[in-house]
This record gives C-alpha cells, structure tokens and sequence, in this order.
C-alpha cells in the first residue's frame, strides 16, 4: 500500500484541470506532464511500446505470459474536473480514521459530513486522503491511474502469474466529454476493456445514462439605460426566464434519483446583449433525449412570443450514449469483472452510473467496456476524498481480472 499510495499523491500534485472553453485536446499543458511522467514510469516497469501520442494519450502494453489469450485493456483519465480548483492541491493523509465528520485545514467552513456521504461511517479504521478543501483532490480519475500502475508493476515482477497482453491506456479531457474524441480503438486492439473510474469498493457498472450538451444561446438589443425604454431587449433577464420555465420540481439533478433522467443548467454567461446556458441532458434512455431538446426548444418559443424582437437559438450536442446497449457483444467483459471482484474477496456492487466514463463511448466505437471501483468520494468538490484500502481492493481486483482472462481464448464464445 505505501508504493500506492507514493504514486497517488505524486499524481494528484500534477495540476491537469481540463478546460471546456478550448478547442485543444488535450485542454491543458498538466496532461501532458502527468503523460511523460506515467510513460517514462511505464518503460521502468518494463511494459512494451510505451509512448505518448500527439494527443497526449498515453498507451504501453503488459506483456502476457500466456500467448494464447486474449488482450484486454486498463483504462484511467488523467484530467481533472473543472467544477473544482485543481491548482497546488495539498493532500492530507486520514490515517486510522476515527469515523467521525472530517474538517478541512485549509478552509475550515469545508467539512466532509458521515450524514451527507453514503458509506463514510463504515470506514472507520482505514486510511483516508483528503484536500486541504481550498481545490479538489483528484482522486477521480488518479485513484484509477495509480490503481492500475500498480497493478501493472506487480504483473511484471511476478512474471509467474499466468495472464495475456493488458494494454494500459491514459486518456484526456475525459471530464469534458472529450476523453475518447482521439482514441484508436483498433490501436488498442483488445477484445474489451474496463475503465477504473468508480466510486467506493467493488463496484461493478455496465450502464450509464446517455447524454446530450444543450447551449442555448439568446440574443437582446442593447442600449444604453438611460435612453432604453421600449427598445433593451436585456438577454440575462431572457435567460433567468428561461431557467425559471424549465421543469425544476420533476428532471432536475436536486429532485431525481435512481433511474430518473434530468435537465441540468450549469454554465450561464453573457451581458445584455447576448447570453449562452448550457445544459447537461441526461437520460438512461437513448430516446428521452429528443423529448428533453423538445422541452427546452417549447421554453424557446414561449419566451420569443413574449419579446419578438428577440433570437433563441438552441443547439444539441451529442456526447456519449449508455454503454449497456453494446456490451451484449462481449459477455464475457461483464462477467469476468464479477467473478474477480469475488475472487479478490469483496461482495460485487451492481450500480447504474448517473452520469459517463469513457468506457461509454468506447462501448459505443466497438470496445465493450464496463467501469470498475477505485476508491473515490465525493468527487469534482473540495470534498473530495480516497480510500486507501479500498484502491488497494481495485489493485487486487485487476490482478484477479488479469488470471481470469488468461484462462480465456482470443475466439469469442458463442
């Protein structure tokens, strides 16, 4: 666990905020720091072909003991969310937690609540990282960056394990919607993959919801006040309009769980003469995507029948689709997951991920690939924390995963 946790805080100290307003990929210079350090790790560790692409995708390959099975691969985002600073993020190390409300140092209104995080109670006794609470953590994704460097380093110690090739890939910009925008999935040439990118211990996830980016943007006349009656048309008052006109007591994140799908405004921004919202939608049917752009399109029109002289225009994106339509093609991706989270001694965790990996877009190019536990809390907030152990269960997982595949055939079963 020390080696683990070594590669963990030197990873979260690498500043890899992704930025949405760019059209660079990656989106920021950290990512591509954090890929040279990984890659020049990776090549110490013995993988083969380790490189760095113009991307800043970072990709090597474990070599297998057995030649015969198939090759899957570990996947993990290097880029950090843009909700939260990611700037001299200063880890503070729970050691032998006492189960109690946690105070952040260096902001003490910042307070991570046993009341308001599912599960933290029950980690009494284990070893927690935190923030200082002025940026986050981090640990979404290096939790399953430094989960699957060390499973990789102890693969190529214990040459004795019997397992195939395991393709290690680190992506960017994930947090954006753009982790697989530059993928090659036949340049990872595997029968599937798993992304590390989940929350808690032994979860096991092979469906999300599907999704779609609304920017919605208003266009006013501006004038100065003084001389503006009759002819400012004010777009933040046009905006504000718009947000109060759309469902908040129903297809709102604050008021749906479960299986419920929402409509999320989440950026506003302008002046009077032009304002833009974007929009998460998000629904774990492929279909509702359409009725939810239809939503927002009739709370369009019912604002420019009230102020003609006003232009909305709404655009949809399409981000990433839920994976489970296209895991059917490899069963196996699936199940194996589930035999090795038992074999690594843990009871599995079958959740529907409210929200992406990049494994749902890479399910949707023609890798099936579910989305595995790491150990993270809390994430894209000052209130942000890992679990030492139970990143120390993914690594053991992954080990397990590997054996499992190796007992496999490269020809798909029927």
């Amino acid at each position: 666990m020390d080696k683990l946790l070594d590669r963990f805080l030197r990873y979260v100290k690498v500043e890899t905020t992704s930025v949405e307003e760019t059209d660079k990929y990656p989106s920021s210079e950290g990512q591509l720091e954090l890929g040279r350090m990984l890659a020049g790790e990776m090549e110490d560790l013995g993988l083969e072909g380790v490189g760095v692409d113009k991307y800043g995708i970072v990709m090597g390959t474990i070599p297998g003991t057995i030649k015969t099975a198939p090759t899957i691969a570990w996947l993990a985002h290097m880029d950090t969310s843009p909700e939260a600073s990611g700037k001299n993020i200063k880890p503070q190390i729970v050691k032998n937690y006492n189960g109690k409300d946690i105070t952040l140092p260096g902001d003490k209104s910042k307070v991570i609540r046993t009341s308001e995080t599912k599960g933290m109670a029950e980690l009494k006794g284990k070893t927690l990282i935190t923030s200082d609470g002025t940026t986050l953590l981090g640990a979404d994704d290096k939790s399953g960056v430094a989960v699957i460097m060390t499973a990789a380093a102890h693969l190529t110690t214990n040459r004795r394990i019997k397992h195939g090739p395991i393709r290690v890939v680190f992506t960017c910009d994930e947090e954006v919607g753009r982790g697989c925008d530059k993928v090659d999935i036949k340049k990872i040439n595997a029968t599937c993959a798993y992304t590390l990118d989940g929350e808690a211990e032994a979860g096991v996830e092979n469906e999300t919801f599907s999704a779609d980016l609304a920017t919605v943007t208003i266009t006013g006349k501006n004038i100065h006040p003084g001389f503006a009656t009759g002819v400012m048309i004010n777009a933040i008052r046009l905006a504000g309009l718009f947000i109060t006109r759309m469902p908040w007591q129903r297809l709102a994140p604050e008021t749906e769980s479960g299986r419920d799908g929402f409509l999320h405004p989440y950026v506003i921004e302008g002046g009077v003469p032009e304002a833009k919202i974007r929009v998460l939608l998000r629904s774990f049917v492929t279909a509702e995507l359409k009725d939810q752009a239809k939503i927002l399109r009739t709370v369009a029109a019912s604002i420019l029948a009230e102020h003609p002289g006003a232009k909305i225009d709404v655009k949809v994106k399409k981000q990433y689709r839920n994976m489970i339509e296209h895991l059917t093609k490899e069963p196996r991706a699936f199940d194996l997951a589930v035999k090795a989270i038992k074999m690594a001694g843990l009871d599995p965790v079958f959740q529907s991920i409210r929200g992406g990996t990049d494994g749902s877009r890479l399910s949707e190019m023609g890798l099936p690939t579910p989305n595995l536990s790491v150990g993270m809390h809390n994430f894209h907030s000052p209130l942000e924390f890992a679990c030492l152990e139970q990143m120390e269960s993914a690594v053991k997982t992954l080990i397990e995963l590997a054996q499992l595949w190796g007992k496999e055939t490269k020809k798909r079963r029927r």
